[in-house]
């Protein structure tokens, strides 16, 4: 699974002009299946970004979590982000994981966020979306469930 988390004073995703999520203050998570990617990787990235300590506390530095925060996370399916840009002009993406099993993954990470005490809304897997938010620093960072799993790099 990969993840591009950003730290937003607001954001909503709109389907046909309505409304089908919206936070104020918290994480919007674009959130990609990969092939192969499973619950355990969907738990360990879940409670990756809930602990993650980037909301700043009373001295300005990047110490409290998104539960500290009493935040709340945005999650919008993006398949588009296991591209593959290695030949021609166009993406290619084959990496991506199959339609159903990644809506089921998909679902399941955002139970598992609510089960860590996140509130989370969702766009609508699959639906052509427009997503508005505020960025707040701006913080953006780049959450590969993969890169859990290993050792830090240098």
């Amino acid at each position: 699974m990969r993840a591009v988390v950003q730290r937003v004073q607001w954001a909503h995703v709109r389907v046909d002009n309505e409304v089908k999520g919206e936070i104020e203050g918290g994480l919007m998570i674009l959130l990609g299946v990969a092939q192969g990617d499973d619950e355990d990787r969907a738990d360990k990235l879940a409670k990756k970004l809930v602990d993650l300590r980037i909301f700043e506390d009373d001295l300005g530095k990047m110490n409290r979590s998104l539960l500290d925060v009493g935040g709340s996370a945005l999650v919008v399916s993006q398949f588009t982000l296991f591209a593959d840009l290695r030949k021609g002009r166009r993406p290619f993406f084959g990496g991506a994981e199959a339609p159903e099993r990644a809506a089921a993954l998909c679902d399941y990470f955002c139970q598992r966020m609510r089960g860590l005490g996140i509130q989370t809304e969702t766009g609508v897997f699959g639906a052509m979306m427009k997503v508005e938010l505020c960025n707040d620093g701006p913080v953006t960072i780049v959450i590969d469930s993969c890169d859990l799993e290993g050792p830090r790099r240098g």
